[in-house]
């Protein structure tokens, strides 16, 4: 059940950026051969950045994928706490996720009362802010729930840290 999960929004994110590759051609062949580039490229190009970068961002944080320095990890290991420092980095990480979630979510009701829509297609954009803002709350719960599994079953877990599925 959690691959199906993790898939839906890697392919999300697949199908956005073959969008933006082919647009990015066909922007490019356009403006070069004919002098006619594709006039709402750029705010084509901000959405899908967006639905790539935000769509899988619950994946990657779950997974504990994300770059990092492992400048204490050898001694964090010898000492045995390498479970409650994983614990603690997740459940401070997805708490602190609730300050942007808020702040993304009242900017995206500001859009919608406004009624801002994109410059070229009228695309509403607090689409976008919606799809944000529910991407970073899913990102938020799950890293809490990694963090409290941490605690409670690190057997469950094991091989987050290191941006590894558990089995």
């Amino acid at each position: 059940m959690l691959r199906i999960l993790q898939t839906i929004p890697t392919l999300a994110a697949c199908a956005a950026l073959f969008a933006l590759m082919v647009m990015t051609f066909s922007d490019v062949i356009l403006r070069s051969a004919f002098n006619a580039p594709i006039e709402a490229a750029t705010e084509l190009t901000r959405i899908l950045m967006a639905v790539i970068v935000f769509s899988v961002m619950p994946v990657i944080s779950a997974r504990g994928a994300h770059i990092s320095v492992d400048l204490m990890d050898g001694p964090v290991e010898r000492a045995g706490l390498s479970r409650w420092r994983n614990a603690a980095l997740f459940l401070v990480c997805g708490a602190m996720l609730f300050w942007p979630l808020k702040r993304v979510w009242i900017l995206a009701e500001r859009m919608r009362d406004y009624g801002d829509v994109t410059e070229y297609l009228a695309i509403p954009q607090f689409y976008i802010g919606w799809f944000i803002a529910a991407s970073l709350a899913i990102t938020m719960v799950s890293m809490l729930a990694v963090g409290l599994l941490w605690l409670i079953r690190p057997d469950v877990v094991d091989g987050y840290g290191d941006g590894e599925v558990a089995p």
